[in-house]
């Protein structure tokens, strides 16, 4: 037991090192594990119970916008992956390839998917008809494999969980505002799931995805300062559609190409639950994708009774519709608390013979801290109503957060100070011109977050050359 106290307390503190604080949640959480292949990791059972939660909430909203789920090869014929040269060449330095079955060479090089605009192409090449067969509305949920060079949990692994949707259309307009109203799914699904606010924009074409016409972000702020992309949504217009010959007759009786997105959020969504909520104690998680969203603790369980009403509040909680534990198990009360703060757990509900007497609990909020005294008659309604007040308060302090450290600069000097300090996002004008963007990455350190759809007129001219200005960018450092 002692060994494990000292597991639940060995958490480096995030002032001192916000990298070694993000490692040691995710192991010490008992998130994932790292595989005996180099960059690959386990999503152990919570990590993974996380990971579910968020696949069941983004699933029932991509069905409510008409999609569906289909799954696709995972292997990809290296003269298929080619005919879109740009998607091939942004991707050919992560391909991992299969060059033998069993103890045969392969004719053709397969690549393990990196991203699945290919397969999709290729198979709506063999379906797709008429134009009454649009819009195809597909999603799927998958591992992809991107030989990354440094890797880390969640954030960047050469291995990851996520979904991607693939949508044809007849139209521009219908592809254009199925990537906005995916976009949005994706803003609603952070504030409303994961208590994170994002900024919304559109990726300069040095950041776009390859092959995409447009792609359009979502931007979240960490507690270090530091920017995590969190989704992403393409507009490819027809090129796809072109490269792969991708054809339906029109209205008119004519061959059309049709208009093609896609888009996606990951597992590094669960990166950045941690670095916006978690503190020196371990995870805060929302409540809709905590695994356990209340903890039951029985105190001095070895008296009569204790254990039958802890029980007893398990299960009215479970009946409520809640996720519950209870733990009866033999470890320390202080072992316990600490464990669940560690995991994350919304709320904590003890019960021992004093509270038994006055026919009440007590309920902790990880949040916070904060404690209620809340008579066992207003059980299920004050764990409801606690579980929101948590959710609310994570939003509202991230909120916050990204609110104090986003500011106006009107100069290369001013972002760089700026970001030496503090980090967070950079707000300035800009030309437009990519020289001009390499340069804002050279000289203060940041790469172009996006161009958001809420434009602000800060200045007239762009602060590394002094021309004209085009647009306002938000500029940060990322993971």
């Amino acid at each position: 037991m002692a060994k494990n106290q000292k597991q639940v307390k060995e958490i480096t503190s995030m002032e001192e090192n916000f990298t070694q604080w993000y490692t040691d949640i995710c192991l010490k959480a008992e998130m994932v594990d790292y595989a005996s292949v180099k960059g690959f990791m386990i999503m152990r059972p919570y990590g993974y119970a996380i990971w579910e939660n968020m696949v069941d909430i983004m699933d029932g909203m991509f069905k409510k916008t008409g999609h569906e789920n289909v799954a696709m090869p995972l292997l990809i014929p290296e003269s298929l992956l080619q005919k879109e040269g740009e998607l091939v060449n942004g991707f050919a330095p992560e391909v991992a390839w299969v060059t033998a079955g069993g103890s045969d060479p392969l004719e053709e090089r397969l690549a393990i998917r990196p991203t699945s605009e290919t397969m999709f192409c290729d198979h709506w090449a063999h379906v797709l008809h008429s134009w009454r067969q649009l819009p195809m509305l597909y999603n799927q949920w998958c591992s992809v494999v991107r030989w990354e060079k440094t890797t880390r949990p969640f954030l960047r692994s050469r291995e990851f969980w996520w979904q991607e949707g693939h949508t044809i259309h007849e139209t521009a307009q219908e592809a254009i505002a199925e990537t906005e109203q995916q976009l949005y799914c994706y803003v609603d699904f952070c504030r409303d799931a994961l208590a994170i606010p994002v900024v919304t924009g559109r990726k300069t074409d040095k950041e776009k995805f390859a092959g995409a016409e447009a792609t359009y972000t979502i931007e979240a702020m960490m507690k270090d300062g530091k920017t995590l992309q969190s989704g992403t949504s393409h507009y490819f217009g027809d090129k796809f559609s072109r490269a792969y010959d991708v054809t339906f007759t029109g209205r008119d009786n004519k061959l059309q190409y049709p208009h093609q997105t896609s888009w996606g959020s990951t597992t590094r969504l669960i990166g950045a639950v941690i670095m916006t909520h978690g503190d020196d104690s371990g995870l805060i998680l929302p409540p809709p994708i905590a695994p356990i969203q209340v903890v039951v603790i029985p105190v001095a369980q070895h008296k009569e009774g204790v254990l039958d009403a802890a029980y007893a509040l398990k299960d009215r909680l479970k009946a409520a519709g809640l996720r519950v534990k209870c733990d009866d198990s033999d470890q320390s009360n202080g072992w316990k608390y600490a464990e669940y703060e560690m995991k994350g757990v919304p709320l904590r509900v003890e019960i021992g013979p004093k509270d038994m007497e006055k026919e009440q609990c007590v309920i902790v909020r990880r949040d916070n801290g904060e404690k209620s005294f809340v008579p066992l008659a207003e059980l299920e309604s004050k764990v409801r109503e606690l579980l929101q007040a948590v959710h609310t308060n994570l939003y509202e302090s991230a909120k916050k957060r990204l609110e104090e450290n986003t500011y106006a600069c009107t100069t290369v000097e001013e972002v760089k100070a700026n970001m030496e300090k503090r980090k967070g996002f950079a707000k300035t004008m800009w030309c437009g011109d990519e020289a001009c963007e390499i340069a804002m990455k050279e000289l203060a350190g940041v790469s172009s977050r996006c161009i958001p759809f809420d434009q602000e007129k800060l200045g007239d001219v762009c602060p590394v050359c002094g021309k004209p200005a085009k647009h306002m960018v938000y500029w940060g450092v990322a993971y």
